[in-house]
């Protein structure tokens, strides 16, 4: 069992509140629930596939919300999914010492939260993305992400942002998805490397869903484009700051 943790009622408490915050801007919250088991001491070895099978639920579940409030950009998908599908099954496949990844993209998600600050007040006119584009760009992600255990909309969404690809909720619908099929990749590939799933995790499953769909409802039919871009904004501090210190 890997619940072997001091104050487990508190984890319990704080994880609805991570899968909330993360799937109402369309992600599933893998790098805020590694930040949490950090915090809480579980053991490494159990870290990674919990984010990711954390991910699949609580990505998928937002992903509906959204794909039903008609935000989905089913031709952005596949530029970016085709790369990236096979690249996070690769990544998944690899045991290293990503420290120095981390730290790199903590930097990426800085960057990209000061450019989206700066672009608050601008009329975003929407681009068109060519194909080599976003196979290119989702391999990269997909790869990184199979790695170390995330999903990648923590990547995706800002660029899609930045790059005026999409607007806030279809960058939303589109991280969602993205996050799901590369948490699947990625954790077919742990599955393949010999590495197990715990059945304690499914409980923490449970707790993350009730948020994760809390989250995405009121992310995907009521918040406005301009509050989801500071909820983003805040999320992405929040892995930023996770990558830095662990």
């Amino acid at each position: 069992m890997f619940f072997d943790v001091e104050n487990l009622w508190l984890f319990y408490s704080v994880l609805p509140i991570v899968a909330f915050l993360y799937a109402a801007v369309g992600h599933g919250g893998a790098s805020g629930y590694l930040a949490l088991m950090v915090l809480f001491n579980f053991s490494p070895n159990y870290m990674k596939p919990t984010a990711l099978l954390l991910n699949l639920f609580v990505a998928g579940v937002a992903f509906v919300h959204y794909y039903r409030q008609g935000h989905f950009n089913g031709k952005l998908f596949s530029m970016f999914a085709i790369g990236s599908i096979p690249l996070a099954f690769l990544g998944g496949i690899f045991e290293v010492d990503a420290s120095l990844y981390k730290k790199i993209l903590a930097i990426f998600l800085l960057i990209a939260i000061a450019r989206m600050l700066v672009q608050q007040s601008n009329t975003i006119v929407t681009k068109q993305l060519k194909w080599w584009q976003g196979i290119f760009i989702g391999a990269a992600i997909g790869f990184f992400s199979g790695l170390i255990g995330i999903g990648g909309g923590i990547i995706l969404t800002p660029v899609i942002l930045l790059f005026h690809w999409g607007n806030m909720k279809e960058a939303a619908a589109v991280s969602a998805l993205f996050i799901w099929v590369n948490s699947g990749a990625g954790m077919l590939g742990m599955l393949t490397n010999g590495i197990t799933i715990s059945p304690d995790v499914f409980l923490c499953v449970t707790i993350a869903v009730v948020g994760g769909f809390l989250g995405s409802y009121y992310g995907s039919k009521k918040m406005k484009h301009k509050t989801l871009s500071y909820l983003l904004m805040f999320v992405l501090i929040l892995a930023s700051a996770k990558l830095f210190f662990t």
